[in-house]
């Protein structure tokens, strides 16, 4: 189910299948993947019905898995478990609590809730999608999971219906209040294009990303951040109480002309309402510019996204600030802007034509040497690490 031709490891290992065998004593019947993804732009609009930008990234989470004739789950991640044992549980008894097992306990929770009849199933779960890096590794996880099980256990649902599942898992069982980009995303993205996604009517098409004229890169800050924790929930607790000040279902539902009314809002209500609304303008724009093949154009897009999520919305922190001042004095990049939730993660970088690895490894040295961080380059993921 690889998409690009610089699949990631975890979704080509050859050991992969043998380890299966080592741990659970039976080969695997399904092989699933799904890529993380970078959003272009687009941040904080999901979840108020807006509009995003995201596109997948080399990197994937693959899992392996076979069915089981009784009702135990064991499920071993190569990554975070580091070779050790695999964890279980028992179908019926998902308890949070446990990790990364949380979104396995998660999504076997809600399809039996939904009625779905499952027996357990043994799975080994590898991923070279960075974690704490904005790039969805959550949403590929869950993606990935979802295939597999629909293909082990014949289940009727189509790639949206995934998706929404997938979102509802992290949202109800992990505790992650996320929006529906990440798993569309992940679900529906390639490397070749963006997916220009209305969040509210789940309406997507994808937009070519002329790489003739530009090229992207991905730099973690190495600033960790976590969707469960408290500042994520807590915007999206803020555009929800300024919608409903406003009288509106959703931020989306609102315009420019809308916000002089907004900012009269007990700050920050006002600022969270421009970003989005703002936000929501700056991608219809971004997509007019891909169309139109303008890197320069969409370029300050990315400057002013950034501009709107570091005072408006406050989701950046000061490392994330200098990482992409940095690259935006690169005179081979055209614009550079935090991606994903925020509270840290990484940055993406548009950049000219076949400059984004020398690029990354200017910008990252720099920062190094600036903060006591290391930047880590994420995409192009042949690119050297670090400075």
């Amino acid at each position: 189910m690889t998409d690009d031709p610089l699949q990631s490891t975890a979704a080509r290992h050859p050991a992969h299948e043998a380890r299966f065998a080592e741990h659970f004593g039976t080969a695997p019947s399904v092989h699933a993947d799904a890529p993380g993804r970078v959003n272009l732009i687009g941040e904080h609009t999901d979840y108020n019905g807006g509009f995003v930008l995201p596109t997948a990234i080399p990197q994937r989470t693959a899992i392996w898995l076979a069915p089981r004739t009784h009702s135990s789950v064991r499920a071993m991640s190569l990554d975070a478990d580091e070779g050790g044992a695999p964890r279980g549980y028992v179908l019926g008894e998902e308890v949070p609590g446990r990790g990364w097992l949380d979104y396995v306990q998660g999504t076997t929770r809600l399809l039996q809730d939904d009625g779905v009849e499952l027996t357990g199933f043994d799975a080994l779960i590898a991923s070279d999608v960075p974690v704490g890096s904005g790039l969805s590794s959550s949403a590929a996880l869950l993606v990935a999971l979802l295939r597999a099980l629909r293909a082990a256990f014949e289940l009727p649902f189509d790639d949206v219906a995934l998706a929404r599942l997938a979102q509802r898992v992290e949202s109800e069982f992990v505790g992650a209040h996320v929006g529906v980009m990440d798993p569309m995303a992940a679900s529906l993205a390639d490397t070749n294009a963006a997916l220009f996604l209305d969040a509210r009517s789940l309406a997507f098409r994808r937009v070519e990303l002329p790489r003739d004229r530009m090229d992207l890169a991905v730099i973690d800050s190495g600033v960790a951040h976590r969707h469960a924790g408290g500042g994520y929930n807590a915007r999206r607790a803020e555009c929800e109480e300024a919608a409903q000040r406003l009288g509106v279902t959703l931020l989306r539902d609102l315009r420019s002309d809308d916000l002089d009314r907004a900012l009269s809002l007990p700050d920050p209500l006002g600022r969270r309402v421009r970003h989005v609304v703002t936000e929501n303008d700056r991608v219809r724009e971004a997509v007019a510019a891909l169309e139109a093949r303008d890197p320069a154009r969409l370029g300050a897009l990315f400057d002013a996204s950034h501009a709107s999520m570091r005072d408006d919305f406050e989701v950046s922190t000061p490392d994330v600030d200098r990482l992409v001042e940095l690259a935006q004095a690169e005179a081979d990049v055209y614009g550079a802007r935090l991606t994903g939730g925020g509270f840290g993660g990484a940055i993406v970088v548009l950049c000219r034509p076949a400059t984004a690895a020398t690029v990354a490894v200017r910008v990252a040295a720099a920062y190094t040497s600036q903060t006591d961080r290391t930047a880590t380059i994420l995409v192009p993921p042949r690119a050297t690490t670090e400075s």
